[in-house]
C-alpha cells in the first residue's frame, strides 16, 4: 500500500457511509497509482528477444549497436532505468552503461549495487549543484560517441529542474532565482517551460542537437507525461523534441507576469541576445537533427482513469470522466468543481451513486508563507466555497498529485468529505485565514485528512476524484 495514514483517514468517528465512501476511494487512489508506476510502463512498452528491440510497433535491431547509453531525469526515471537495465540483461548481449539524475528523498528500493546505470540525487523542483554536475557528466558521456552507439534517454517530468545545464554567463544562483519567482507567479507549466528551454544548452531540442553535430547517434526517447495535453515539447521542457517556440514568447510570458525586471540581468540579457539574432532559437521540427531521434510517450495518467473506471463501477458507481484538461488558479477551480458537481446530479439524477473523474494541473498564485500544494488549496477553496451550504448527499473529493508530494508540503494532497466538513464547523477554522496565507497543508493536518505517501516514483497528471452517494433527488451536494 502507498498511503502510509489510512488508518488516521478511516477513522473510527466516521459513520458507515463516509467509511465505505473514503475506503472505495482511498482503493481507487491506490490503483491508479499502481497504475501508473513507471516499471510498469516499461515493461509493457517494451520487449528484447533475440536483440531485437521492439518498442510499440518499432523493431530495432540491437547487433546493428556497439554500446548502449542510457541518460535522462525526471521523478520517474529510476524505475525506468531499472527496468531497462533488466530487459538488457536478460535478453541481450550488448554492453551498456548510463547516468540518470533523480529527486532527493526518492527510495530506490529494488536498484541493485552492481548496477552501470548510477544515479545522482538532486533537488527539485528548484536545480541545485548536483543536478547541474550530474548534467555534465551525462553530456561527457556522451559526448564521444559514434554513430554505432544508442542513446536511450529517459524523460518524465520534474527533469526541467534536474537537468539543469544553463546558456553561457548563466549562473545556478540565476536559475534557482528565476525558478523561485516563475513558480510562485501562478504561470503554467507550459508557460515555464518555455522561459526554461530558452535558457538551457540540452532543454528545448539541444540535447539531439548536440549529440547530432559531435556523432549522429541514434537516441530513443521514452518519454513519460505530466503535462495536460501530453505535450512532449513542454515534458521536462522537451530535451529531444523539436521546439516552436521563441525567445519573443519567453519575453512575452515575463513581461505578462511582471517579472522582467525582477529577474537576474544574466538571464535578461541571454533572453534579449536570443531575440535579437533568429539563429540562436532552439532546433525546430524542420532541422535535420530530429532524423535520427526517436520519441515514444509510454504512459499518462490516461492509464491511472482506465485502472480505476471498472473497479468503480463494480462498486456500483455511475462513473464520468468529467475533464483531462483540469488546468488554472487552484482556488478558482474549487468554484468550478462546485458547479461541475451541481450539473452532473442533474444529469445523472436517476443514479444513486456517481464517481466523477479529472485530471490535469493547477497553479498556485503565491502570496503568503504557509505549506501548501496546488491540489490542497483547491480543496481548500472548495470547502470555504461551500461551508454556508446545506449538504444533501454524502460526498468524498480527494485532490492529489500522484507524485506522492505537493508543493513544499509532505502531503500527496488531501480528502475532504461530510466529515471533514463538519470538524471545520464544529471546530470554527477560519478557512479564509489559511487561503490567504497559501496554508492549505496545515489545515488540513489540523483535520486529519492529508493524505501520505512520499514520493511514489511515479510521474503523470494530478488526479480528482468525486465520489457521490444520496437517496433523495435534491440536485446539489
Amino acid at each position: 500500500m502507498f498511503i502510509k495514514n489510512t488508518t488516521q483517514l478511516l477513522s473510527s468517528r466516521l459513520d458507515e457511509t463516509q467509511l465505505n465512501l473514503r475506503k472505495i476511494g482511498l482503493m481507487a487512489l491506490e490503483k491508479a497509482i499502481n497504475a501508473v508506476k513507471p516499471k510498469k510502463l516499461i515493461e509493457k512498452s517494451i520487449k528484447i528477444q533475440e536483440n531485437k528491440l521492439m518498442i510499440k510497433n518499432d523493431i530495432y535491431n540491437l547487433n546493428d549497436f556497439e554500446k548502449i547509453y542510457i541518460i535522462g531525469g525526471g521523478k520517474a526515471t529510476a524505475e525506468m532505468a531499472l527496468s531497462l537495465e533488466e530487459a538488457l540483461i536478460n535478453y541481450s548481449n550488448i554492453d551498456y552503461e548510463g547516468l540518470i539524475n533523480v529527486p532527493e528523498g526518492l527510495e530506490i528500493e529494488e536498484m541493485d549495487f552492481k548496477s552501470k546505470i548510477r544515479i545522482i540525487f538532486a533537488s527539485h523542483p528548484i536545480p541545485n549543484e548536483a543536478g547541474l554536475n550530474g548534467t555534465k557528466i551525462m553530456m561527457e558521456l556522451i559526448n564521444n560517441l559514434t554513430s554505432k552507439d544508442l542513446i536511450f534517454c529517459l524523460i518524465s517530468g520534474g527533469g526541467s529542474a534536474l537537468l539543469a545545464l544553463p546558456k553561457e554567463n548563466i549562473s545556478l544562483e540565476d536559475l534557482q532565482k528565476l525558478n523561485s519567482l516563475l513558480l510562485a507567479s501562478g504561470a503554467s507549466i507550459h508557460e515555464i517551460n518555455i522561459i526554461r528551454k530558452h535558457l538551457s544548452d540540452i532543454k528545448g531540442g539541444n540535447l539531439v542537437k548536440k549529440v547530432y553535430d559531435s556523432s549522429r547517434s541514434q537516441i530513443i526517447s521514452l518519454i513519460i507525461s505530466d503535462v495536460v495535453g501530453d505535450d512532449l515539447d513542454s515534458i521536462a521542457s522537451g530535451p529531444t523534441v523539436p521546439d516552436n517556440t521563441t525567445y519573443e514568447q519567453a519575453i512575452n510570458i515575463l513581461k505578462n507576469y511582471d517579472l522582467l525586471q525582477k529577474i537576474p540581468l544574466a538571464i535578461k540579457e541571454s533572453l534579449e541576445k536570443g531575440f535579437l539574432n533568429k539563429s540562436l532559437e532552439n532546433p525546430n521540427s524542420s532541422d535535420e537533427c530530429f532524423n535520427n531521434v526517436h520519441n515514444y510517450l509510454i504512459g499518462s495518467v490516461s492509464i491511472a482513469v482506465e485502472e480505476i473506471s471498472p473497479y468503480l463501477e463494480n462498486q456500483g458507481f455511475r462513473v464520468d470522466y468529467v475533464s483531462s484538461n483540469i488546468l488554472g488558479e487552484a482556488r478558482d477551480f474549487s468554484k468550478s468543481l462546485y458547479q461541475i458537481i451541481t450539473r452532473k446530479l442533474n444529469e445523472y439524477e436517476n443514479y444513486n451513486q456517481i464517481a466523477l473523474i479529472g485530471t490535469g494541473e493547477l497553479t498556485v498564485t503565491i502570496r503568503g508563507t504557509g505549506i501548501g500544494g496546488r491540489n490542497q488549496e483547491m480543496l481548500l477553496g472548495f470547502l470555504d466555497f461551500i461551508k454556508e451550504n446545506n449538504i444533501n448527499h454524502n460526498f468524498l473529493i480527494i485532490a492529489a498529485n500522484l507524485d506522492g508530494i505537493e508543493g513544499f508540503s509532505n502531503a500527496m494532497g488531501a480528502l475532504v468529505d461530510n466529515y471533514t466538513l463538519s470538524q471545520m464547523i464544529k471546530k470554527r477554522i477560519d478557512t479564509k485565514k489559511y487561503l490567504e496565507n497559501n496554508d492549505s497543508n496545515r489545515f488540513f493536518k489540523a483535520l486529519k485528512s492529508d493524505i501520505i505517501t512520499g514520493p511514489t516514483g511515479c510521474n503523470v497528471n494530478d488526479f480528482l476524484l468525486v465520489l457521490i452517494k444520496g437517496e433523495n433527488k435534491r440536485k446539489t451536494i
